[in-house]
């Protein structure tokens, strides 16, 4: 009996644990006694069509999961209901979310409600719920818990960028998946850029036949051959309209609206390969290029462009072609935005054609950044036309743009408190939190990308400046660029657990933060992630290594983003484990041909990478 008990309690224990294991963090979570368990007999109820879609969605995956699927009645054990009177408390995406023993409750104000209540119901569930294929053995219980739970931002969105890399429709798909787990909403499509064109343009068919290819290459982005005269261009697609169609479907459906992005007028250089005529040089053998290295950066965001990869200002082909790109985009996307991009554009050559100086002279404009903003206006124009609003990049500032567009800061928060200063809607995003493709761990294991960005950085984010009036933060992102990302897996690989602290940030109330608690979450996540077969990063566990010369000696200090971890090293040539030299001071490396060799360890298990460093690598980030 007292056994019986014992096990009881562990239980108990066990399921309120997964209780505080959510992510994003509820705004306010209570765990309670007992547990709800679901067998066969269970059944879901449901009295509306769109709560019907959802409960279907979590007899799926109990059908995968458990091998059986409840039956869905108007009542039922496990309940998803519209609210009759709204609860102005947790406005259209929040939830209230009840589970005792006898069953459970989730109800909303709007459907997109029930649905992040579910992503919160699966993850109270065991992880084995993430399972593809039946699993045995499983209780399939349901801690007592009360959550009412609701977002702290309207935008909470991930960027994925298919120039560089091509990902299939189910790829995409895959990607939504995996953002909606963490009630991410906005998926912002980067469709078009130097690399390949890939939405199909009917009235312009050249984009796709010609854009959307380039000549195979391996080995790393800017680092790569020209493409050869005659060579075949074999690598890229493109997203017909009516796979676009399937895909917003299939994203509205989980509660995500997508952001299309057709990047001008700069990164036009695979709109350029498709018609040339439209840019300042006009240079028939203007290709897709496919990762070479044509820009000479300055530093300071400056830089110079050996091809021509722009849109030409002054051509007024420019902007029928424009209109005719926007046109057949409105009619195929719900989302009131078009991202135009508007980042990185080159002046150099405006600054050398007679059209575009004559345009400046018409206007009476006395810096070239200023046919930017013409630019961007007459853009605008195009879109305001099929109902549509314009958001750019941070640069669209500096040309000057009208007072209804929409600003992403990239560029750190700078441009985002400008814009909103100005009273423009921003979208924070910038480079020193939210950028998916830097490294994650150290330098000498990860695959070598300009920057880094460590996670206990990004969960440090704060999206709102003290200097601007929040109004105008319509919310944040991450930006998944994909130059080193040729597949689907590595792409999550990059994008979590980082994403994951920036689901905390979007939706979590912003006093809420607390690291240990984070990263107590993201642990349970990484079980959830290995069930669903899903990539992440555990660069949270490796040592920081830090090189500095004090007193004429090299000396090395390490430490952890993660708490509990234990660090060991070597400098004998030996392999480290947890009996070797552990970490408490710093280490100082002696003046002859030394190898540090660092490991970490977490409760006498090996958690992290090796890292392996020598006294030259060493001296190098101490800047010698």
């Amino acid at each position: 009996m007292k056994r019986n008990i014992v096990l009881l309690l562990l239980s108990i224990l066990t399921c309120n644990a997964f209780a505080q294991n959510i992510i994003p963090k509820p705004v306010e979570i209570e765990s309670l006694a007992g547990v709800f368990k679901i067998t066969k007999a269970t059944t879901i109820g449901a009295g509306d069509e769109e709560s019907r879609k959802i409960a279907a969605m979590l007899a799926a995956k109990l059908k995968n999961a458990a091998g059986f699927a409840p039956a869905i009645n108007k009542t039922g054990a496990i309940q998803f209901s519209i609210n009759t009177t709204p609860n102005n408390k947790i406005g259209n995406e929040g939830y209230t979310l009840l589970a005792h023993s006898t069953g459970v409750k989730i109800a909303a104000n709007k459907p997109a409600g029930l649905f992040y209540g579910l992503q919160s119901l699966l993850q109270l569930l065991p992880k084995e719920i993430e399972s593809k294929t039946v699993v045995k053995n499983v209780r399939w219980t349901i801690p007592g818990v009360k959550i009412t739970d609701y977002p702290r931002f309207g935008w909470r969105g991930l960027m994925l960028d298919v120039s560089r890399h091509f990902f299939p429709k189910e790829d995409v798909k895959r990607y939504i998946d995996d953002m909606v787990r963490y009630k991410f909403n906005t998926l912002h499509w980067h469709l078009t850029d130097d690399n390949g064109w890939r939405i199909e343009i009917k009235s312009l068919p050249k984009l796709t036949e010609v854009g959307a290819w380039r000549v195979e290459r391996a080995g790393r982005f800017g680092d790569r051959k020209e493409p050869q005269e005659g060579e075949p261009a074999t690598y890229g697609g493109f997203y017909t309209q009516d796979d676009i169609r399937e895909i917003i479907k299939y994203a509205a459906d989980r509660g995500v609206t997508i952001l299309p992005e057709v990047d001008v007028p700069g990164h036009s250089m695979a709109a350029l390969a498709a018609y040339p005529e439209l840019s300042c040089s006009k240079n028939p053998k203007t290709k897709v290029n496919p990762g070479t290295n044509f820009a000479e950066w300055y530093g300071d965001g400056k830089f110079r462009m050996f091809i021509d990869n722009t849109l030409n200002p002054s051509d007024e082909k420019v902007y029928d072609f424009l209109d005719k790109v926007f046109t057949e985009m409105a009619a195929l996307f719900p989302n009131k935005y078009i991202h135009v991009g508007g980042d990185e554009c080159y002046k150099g050559f405006w600054e050398k054609d007679p059209g575009c100086q004559a345009l400046m002279k018409k206007m009476g404009m006395t810096h070239v950044e200023e046919l930017q903003g013409y630019f961007m206006k007459r853009v605008e124009k195009i879109l305001n036309a099929q109902g549509k609003q314009l958001l750019g990049w941070d640069e669209i500032l500096e040309g000057g743009i009208s007072p209804t567009a929409t600003v992403m800061s990239w560029r750190g928060v700078k441009g985002g408190i400008e814009a909103a200063k100005m009273k423009h809607n921003v979208v924070m995003t910038p480079t020193t939190f939210a950028y998916l493709d830097y490294m994650q761990g150290d330098a000498s294991i990860e695959p070598p990308i300009y920057a880094s960005l460590r996670l206990s950085k990004t969960y440090s984010f704060e999206p709102v400046p003290d200097e601007v009036d929040a109004k105008y933060i319509l919310g944040g992102q991450g930006n998944l660029w994909t130059e080193q990302i040729p597949t689907i897996r590595y792409a999550e690989y990059m994008t979590y657990p980082r994403a994951w602290a920036l689901s905390d940030i979007y939706w979590s109330a912003k006093g809420s933060k607390d690291w240990a608690n984070f990263t107590k979450r993201m642990e349970a996540h990484f079980d959830r992630a290995d069930v669903a077969e899903m990539g992440y990063s555990k660069a949270v566990y490796d040592a920081i290594v830090n090189a500095s010369i004090k007193d004429g000696k090299l000396m090395v200090e390490l430490a952890s983003e993660m708490p509990e971890i234990d660090i060991y090293y070597t400098t004998d040539d030996t392999m480290p484990d947890n009996f070797s030299k552990k970490y408490t001071e710093p280490i100082e490396i002696a003046d002859a041909q030394v190898t540090l060799r660092i490991v970490t360890y977490k409760k006498k298990t090996a958690i992290g990478h090796l890292i392996t460093l020598k006294r030259e690598d060493l001296l190098k980030r101490a800047g010698k």
